[in-house]
C-alpha cells in the first residue's frame, strides 16, 4: 500500500485536471478535485470515472471530486490550477478567498489570456494577489494528458523563481511514471508549453495535406525557432526552449493522434470550418487557437517576425487556405538559418 502524502488540490476536472489526479491519487496523495458542473463530480463520486474526460480510466479511491472551490482548497499542500485559459481568471477570482499564504500554487494549464495576451501565471497572481507573483509555480512540458493517465512514463518541468518552493513542488507532483526537473525560468518555461500548441496546428495542417516527415520535420525545426525568438525578446533563456516545455512538448504536441491542436489543424486541412471542429470537441479545448491571436499580439508589440504563427493565424481566421498558406511559407524571401 503506498503510504499517504496528505492533501493536494487539483483545480479543474478537463483531461489534464483528471490525468493529475488519477497519477497524484495513485503516489500516494489524497486529491480534492474540483469539477465546475455537479455532474462530473457526482459521476466521479459514484463511478470513479470522469464520464467527459478520459472515461476509461478508474480514479483511485484517494480522488475525492467536489464543485466547492472552498472544500477543494481545504487542507491541501499545494493547489494545482489545471483550468483552461478562458475560464482561469473567473475561476481564480471565485479561489481567492480560499487560499492561504502557506500554500503552493502550481499553474498547469499552457496558454494564454485572450484579449490581454498575459501569462497564466500572471493571471493567478492578478487574482489571488501581488504576493504570489514569484511564489507561484508553472508545470509544463510533453504531458499527453491519456498517457498520464495510463502511467507510461513521462517528464516534465516545475518552473518557479524560488529555488526551495521549485523544490518542494518537484518533490510533491514526481510519482514513479512521472519524473519533474525544475528551471528557474518561469517566463520560458510558461511560454513554451502555450507557444508549441501554435506549431502543433501547424503539423496537422501538414499531415492533414498529406506531406511527410521531412515537411513536419522542417515545420517543426522552424516553429521551435520562432517561438525561442519571441520568448528572448520578452526576457526568456534560449536554453529553455530546448528543454522539456519546448523542444520536447513539442514533439509529442506535433506527433499526431492524441494531440487536440494537431486535431484542429489536420481537420482544417481537410476543409472543415473551425467551428464545426471546435464543436466537435467541445467541451476539450484546443488552447492553441486562442494562443496564436495573443501571440501574434506579443510579436507585434516585441517587433519579433514568425512566419508560422502568422500563417497558421491566417488559415484560422482569416479563410487562407491550407495549401495557400503552405505555398506562401515556402516562397517567402530566403535567408540564412541563423538569421534573427
Amino acid at each position: 500500500m503506498t503510504a499517504d502524502r496528505g492533501t493536494i488540490a487539483i483545480i479543474g476536472a478537463g483531461s489534464w485536471g483528471t490525468a493529475l489526479s488519477i497519477a497524484l491519487g495513485r503516489a500516494g496523495w489524497r486529491v480534492n478535485l474540483w469539477a465546475r458542473r455537479a455532474a462530473v463530480a457526482d459521476a466521479i463520486g459514484r463511478d470513479k470515472r470522469n464520464p467527459e474526460y478520459l472515461s476509461a480510466f478508474e480514479l483511485p479511491d484517494s480522488v475525492t471530486a467536489t464543485t466547492d472551490l472552498g472544500e477543494a482548497a481545504s487542507g491541501a499542500a499545494i493547489l494545482v490550477l489545471a483550468v483552461p485559459s478562458r475560464g482561469l481568471r473567473e475561476v481564480c477570482e471565485q479561489l481567492a478567498p480560499h487560499v492561504s499564504d502557506d500554500q503552493g500554487v502550481v499553474s498547469a494549464a499552457k496558454g494564454l489570456e485572450h484579449g490581454t495576451g498575459r501569462r497564466l501565471s500572471q493571471v493567478i497572481a492578478d487574482c489571488l494577489g501581488s504576493h504570489r507573483t514569484g511564489r507561484g509555480a508553472v508545470l509544463s512540458g510533453p504531458n499527453l494528458a491519456a498517457e498520464v493517465a495510463a502511467g507510461i512514463a513521462t517528464a516534465s518541468v516545475a518552473a518557479c523563481a524560488q529555488a526551495d518552493l521549485a523544490a518542494d513542488v518537484q518533490a510533491a507532483l514526481s510519482t514513479p511514471g512521472f519524473r519533474v526537473y525544475t528551471n528557474p525560468d518561469v517566463l520560458g518555461v510558461e511560454l513554451g508549453g502555450a507557444l508549441k500548441n501554435i506549431i502543433a496546428i501547424g503539423a496537422g495542417v501538414s499531415d492533414g495535406l498529406g506531406f511527410g516527415d521531412n515537411t513536419k520535420a522542417a515545420l517543426m525545426s522552424r516553429g521551435l525557432a520562432e517561438i525561442t525568438r519571441l520568448g528572448v525578446a520578452l526576457g526568456a533563456r534560449a536554453e529553455t526552449f530546448r528543454g522539456m516545455s519546448g523542444m520536447g512538448d513539442l514533439i509529442a504536441t506535433c506527433a499526431g493522434r492524441k494531440s487536440r491542436n494537431h486535431f484542429v489543424g489536420h481537420e482544417l486541412a481537410r476543409g472543415r470550418p473551425l467551428k464545426d471542429v471546435l464543436d466537435q470537441m467541445s467541451p476539450q479545448v484546443a488552447e492553441g487557437v486562442e494562443t496564436t491571436r495573443a501571440a501574434l499580439q506579443l510579436a507585434s508589440e516585441a517587433g519579433v517576425e514568425m512566419p508560422i504563427a502568422t500563417a497558421v493565424y491566417q488559415v484560422l481566421f482569416e479563410e487562407v487556405s491550407p495549401a495557400e498558406a503552405v505555398r506562401s511559407l515556402m516562397t517567402r524571401t530566403q535567408r540564412g538559418e541563423l538569421d534573427e
